[in-house]
C-alpha cells in the first residue's frame, strides 16, 4: 500500500537540514513518491538536484507562483524552458504552480490592479509554454477561478493535463472542471470541520478521479492541524478520504496512486 504526494514544498526542509528525516518519515508512512512543486527561480534548480539525488522518490515541477510575480516576471519565466532540454538531469513532470491569486494582493486598488495584471501576463506566458511542451500544468487559483478557466481555454491547453491544486471551491466549480476534463486535488483541508464545501466538491469529482496532496509545510490535516505539515501526513488525508468514500484505505491508496502516475506520467 503506497501513496503519492502530488504537491509538496521541500525547500524549507532542505534549508533547515530536516530533509533526510522528512523523507524517512514519508517512506515509513507509505508515501512512495512525491512531487516537489516549484514556485520561483530559487527552488527550481534545488528540486532538479533533489530529483536526481532521490530518483524514483522525488519528482519536481517548475513554475512562477502568482504570489512571486513582480515587474521582472518575464525574465524569470524565460528561465523555465531550459529545464526540459537537459541531456542528463531529470526533466520536470509538470509546469507549475502557476495561476492567479487575489487573496494576497495589496489593499491599495491601483497597486493591486498592477500586480494582478502582471499575474495575468505571467500566467498567459507560462500557459503558452505548457501548450508548446504538452506537459501537465499545476494551477494555483485563489479568488480567481473564472479568470483561470478563461485563460486556460484561451491558451488552448489540453484540459486533461490540467490540475487545480488545493481545490477549495465548491461542487459547482468542480462540475465546470469535470465538464472540461480537468482535475482538482485535495489537501488536508478536506479533514477540517468547516470544509463541507470542499468535501462536496470531492464527492462530485468522485473517487475514480481523486488525487491528494499535502502542500507541505502548509495546510496540515487533522489531527496535526496547527503544526507544520510534511509528506508523511498524507496518510491522514488518505485515511479520511477512504472513510468519506466508504472504501478501504488500500483501495483509496491504489486509486489515487494510479491517478497520480497517469497524470504526471510517473514510473511505478
Amino acid at each position: 500500500m503506497s501513496l503519492i504526494d502530488t504537491h509538496t514544498h521541500l525547500d524549507s526542509f532542505v534549508r533547515s537540514g530536516e530533509l533526510p528525516a522528512i523523507l524517512e518519515r514519508a517512506r515509513a508512512a507509505g508515501v512512495a513518491q512525491l512531487v516537489a512543486i516549484g514556485t520561483d527561480t530559487d527552488d527550481w534548480g534545488l528540486y532538479r538536484d533533489l530529483a536526481q539525488q532521490h530518483a524514483g522518490l522525488v519528482h519536481y515541477s517548475v513554475g512562477l507562483h502568482p504570489c512571486n510575480v513582480g515587474a521582472d516576471w518575464a525574465e524569470r519565466v524565460a528561465q523555465l524552458r531550459p529545464f526540459w532540454s537537459g541531456s542528463t538531469a531529470p526533466v520536470p513532470v509538470a509546469l507549475g504552480e502557476i495561476g492567479l491569486d487575489r487573496f494576497h494582493l495589496p489593499k491599495e486598488p491601483v497597486e493591486a490592479a498592477k500586480i494582478f495584471s502582471w499575474q495575468q501576463s505571467a500566467f498567459a506566458e507560462q500557459l503558452g509554454t505548457v501548450k508548446a511542451l504538452n506537459c501537465p500544468v499545476v494551477v494555483h487559483s485563489r479568488g480567481a477561478f473564472p479568470e483561470c478557466l478563461q485563460m486556460i481555454a484561451a491558451a488552448g491547453v489540453d484540459w486533461h493535463r490540467v490540475i487545480f491544486h488545493c481545490f477549495s471551491e465548491g461542487p459547482a466549480e468542480m462540475t465546470e472542471l469535470l465538464q472540461r476534463g480537468a482535475y482538482g486535488s485535495f489537501t488536508g483541508v478536506i479533514t477540517y470541520k468547516k470544509a463541507e464545501n470542499v468535501r462536496a466538491a470531492a464527492q462530485v469529482q468522485g473517487l475514480e478521479r481523486l488525487m491528494i496532496e499535502t502542500d507541505a509545510p502548509f495546510l496540515t490535516p487533522m489531527p496535526h492541524r496547527g503544526k507544520p505539515n510534511e509528506p508523511a501526513y498524507l496518510r491522514h488525508t488518505s485515511d479520511y478520504c477512504a472513510e468519506m468514500f466508504g472504501v478501504s484505505p488500500e483501495r483509496l491508496a491504489a486509486v489515487t496512486t494510479q491517478n497520480a502516475r497517469n497524470f504526471f506520467r510517473l514510473g511505478a
